[in-house]
């Protein structure tokens, strides 16, 4: 049925809800490939504020530092679902969230992105925006969304 999907991360334990329903999708679909997708956000403003006070090498290494935590988290994840016979890859990408998510999924043919929300509402949702429901809406491809409060309430 599926034979590629795409389980973004954000190194978070609600995010990793997520990884229950891949390993039940992929298994029982014969899922061929699996990618765990990690984007790594830019700075802040508050941040380049102050690259413009230093000489910019703070900056620099503070970003190459998040893409090597980045990597190896994701590649960690990959390594625990290959154990388990998944055939999964792991892809570090820099930029917006939801942006980087949705270009990944249209141009490496994902047929399916399996991923958590955190259940954010009212400001906290308007101050932080909501990754899950822009790539709910804007996905050309079906998107299982996971309730990782639900989650967390079922975890021992």
């Amino acid at each position: 049925m599926y034979k590629k999907i795409l389980a973004p991360l954000d190194g978070s334990e609600l995010a990793e809800c997520s990884l229950q329903h891949v390993r039940a999708v992929a298994a029982g679909c014969q899922v061929p490939e699996v990618v765990l997708l990690r984007v790594v956000e830019p700075m802040s403003s508050l941040a380049y504020a102050a690259y413009a006070e230093t000489n910019g090498e703070w900056l620099a290494q503070t970003e190459e530092e998040e893409k090597a935590r980045a990597r190896d988290y994701i590649e960690k994840m990959a390594v625990r679902l290959k154990k388990e016979g998944i055939a999964a890859q792991a892809v570090v990408i820099s930029g917006k969230a939801a942006d980087e998510i949705l270009n990944y999924a249209n141009k490496n043919q994902v047929e399916l992105i399996i991923m958590s929300t955190h259940g954010r509402s009212g400001i906290s949702r308007w101050a932080f925006g909501s990754v899950a429901d822009r790539i709910v809406r804007h996905a050309k491809i079906p998107v299982l969304i996971v309730s990782a409060p639900a989650c967390r309430i079922s975890s021992p």
